[in-house]
């Protein structure tokens, strides 16, 4: 076998080795998770091995580290980027899951270079993989949440209503990076027998509506991936959240995916600084933890 073969095909150690020459580095070989991914059907509601295989260039041993473990890159900062970035939201390719995996390796100060190696063990008959390296560039471009943030939940009967309009101007005036979360305008509820497929249906109305919604309002985005929405958040977007996505990939699921409850699971996920419910059943929001409102006029 060729160098550029064994370099390609053999272990992460030989390409580090090949491209980085002498650096010290750490590794994590053949750690295998059990996890849902995938972007076929038949890959959702059912768990598949993942083998891991990890080298991470470091800066040359310090003989002043006084065998300190804080002052190194630890094994367990690997295993706790895979564990993370696996219980953040379901994915459907490697791919991006390798990509985050090194991304946060790279956020501590000790990691230069990241090779990294993900395999699927029970996809086909062989074993189905990616292979990535990622170097130290300086700050971050992954996105995060704005720092202070907050959720309006439009009801049903406001977003039937002939003040819809209002509301969105008045939402548009708030000067605090917001999320607007729709109900569903399907008051029957799906038909399907199966209880699987009557919640997809019921959670892709929702996003059938959030769309509905946003189409009112000039320059607000409909959004449903945690990339593009904490992104429309750090730029002080007007969002309209279709929850589809986010709620079938989130690890683990929201308990409940009404419209009210997705809100509410979002706005935990987001940590969010206030939550409004618009136009609800007062009955039904009278927890101090929300605001309850039922004109634009008595909007902040």
């Amino acid at each position: 076998m060729n160098d550029s073969s064994y370099t390609a095909l053999g272990t992460l150690e030989a390409r580090a080795a090949r491209e980085s020459g002498a650096a010290d580095r750490i590794s994590l070989r053949d750690y295998i998770v059990s996890v849902e991914i995938g972007a076929f059907q038949v890959e959702r509601d059912v768990t598949q091995r993942l083998k891991f295989n990890i080298v991470v260039d470091v800066p040359p041993i310090d003989p002043a580290l006084n065998d300190d473990v804080d002052k190194i890159l630890s094994y367990d900062n690997l295993t706790d980027a895979i564990k993370i970035e696996l219980a953040v939201e379901r994915l459907n390719l490697l791919e991006t899951l390798a990509d985050r995996i090194a991304a946060r390796i790279l956020t501590h100060p000790f990691a230069k270079r990241v090779y990294l190696r993900v395999e699927k063990l029970d996809r086909g008959e062989g074993d189905l993989g990616v292979e990535i390296m990622r170097e130290q560039r300086g700050s971050s471009d992954r996105p995060t949440a704005a720092t202070a943030s907050q959720i309006v939940f439009l009801s049903r009967e406001i977003i039937s209503s002939d003040y819809l309009s209002a509301w969105m101007d008045a939402i548009s005036k708030l000067d605090m990076p917001t999320v607007i979360c729709v109900d569903d305008m399907d008051v029957g509820g799906s038909a399907a027998q199966s209880e699987k497929a009557r919640s997809h249906i019921d959670v892709l109305a929702i996003d059938q509506t959030a769309w509905r919604v946003g189409a009112l309002q000039k320059g607000c985005l409909v959004v449903g991936s945690r990339t593009e929405l904490l992104w429309a958040l750090g730029q002080g977007k007007q969002i309209v959240w279709a929850p589809y996505k986010m709620a079938f990939d989130a690890v683990p699921p929201p308990r409940s995916l009404g419209g009210l409850d997705l809100a509410k699971w979002l706005a935990g996920e987001l940590n969010a600084h206030a939550f409004s419910i618009v136009g609800a059943d007062q009955a039904a929001s009278q927890d101090a933890d929300y605001y309850w409102y039922q004109s634009p006029q008595e909007f902040p």
